[in-house]
């Protein structure tokens, strides 16, 4: 059998495997790390939009990109890097309390090309970008592994601006133990964790995000001002992703229209421009 490659049958019983393992995997996250905090806002699965004028891939929730077991011929994903630049937020509708987030991840977005099989584990890392309902930003570095709440990586101090690398990868071949590495190349802090998780390996993204918000308003958070976090240097499986435009998503309102948009890929199809409010990015 070609390297990388599973038959459906046996990736369909790793999918159930990889569900009865989330309990311990939650119980283990929780315990993993004792100066972690939970966020108010977390990183969350795909969630395809309900506009009546949206593609297949357009999203309620992610701008980015994303690629698929199916969609490249059943490959598999047993690492991601990527490296972005911390946006600056600020807030777009006065009054309003805005969140965003910035990630890599494994897992829980679009398995094929039409989006009609997602992935319902995600093992992801990155920062988030929040502004108060006075218009205060403030800015943090986390790591989650859904359905277990993000925790917060305090060891990192987050400024706008900042030049990020994270790193998600199998500790051992064919195992349910992964090691999660981020790094704030600006100050030269750092941090990685070793945790078990069952992962289905499906799908692998770049994303900017409007997280789930816990608490009173609980619900998809609203999107903020951003400056472009120029996504760059992605690889998978240890070699530099080749990433094609139609692996893009739209992030769409509840009207169904684009209010943040990926560019095409750059020349090295390793990186693209994400662009917040906005229906077209270059």
């Amino acid at each position: 059998m070609t390297e990388g490659l599973r038959p459906f049958g046996v990736r369909l019983s790793a999918r159930l495997a990889a569900m009865a393992g989330l309990a311990l995997a939650t119980a283990a996250v929780a315990a993993a790390n004792a100066n972690a905090a939970p966020l108010s806002a977390h990183g969350q699965l795909f969630k395809p939009s309900t506009g009546l004028s949206a593609k297949a891939t357009d999203s309620s929730n992610w701008f980015g990109y994303d690629q698929g077991a199916l969609e490249q011929g059943g490959k598999l994903f047993t690492s991601i890097t990527g490296e972005w630049t911390v946006p600056t937020a600020t807030q777009h509708t006065s009054g309003q309390a805005e969140d965003s987030a910035d990630w890599i991840g494994i897992g829980g977005g679009c398995v094929d090309s039409g989006c009609d099989v997602t992935d319902s584990t995600l093992i992801q890392t990155g920062t988030e970008q929040d502004i108060s309902s006075t218009g205060a930003a403030s800015y943090s570095a986390w790591y989650e592994l859904v359905p277990a709440p993000s925790l917060t990586i305090s060891s990192i101090t987050v400024h706008p601006g900042d030049e990020m690398y994270a790193d998600i990868s199998q500790a051992v071949s064919d195992s349910d133990v992964w090691d999660i590495t981020l790094q704030d190349l600006s100050t030269g802090q750092s941090y990685t964790t070793t945790l078990p998780y069952s992962s289905t390996m499906d799908t692998a993204e770049w994303i900017e995000e409007t997280p789930l918000e816990i608490g009173t308003d609980a619900g998809l958070a609203a999107l903020p001002n951003l400056t472009n976090p120029a996504f760059r240097s992605g690889t998978v499986n240890g070699s530099p992703v080749q990433l094609s435009a139609s692996e893009a998503m739209d992030l769409t309102d509840s009207n169904g229209d684009v209010i943040g948009t990926p560019s095409a890929p750059d020349s090295a199809g390793s990186g693209f421009d994400d662009c917040a409010w906005a229906t077209s990015c270059s």
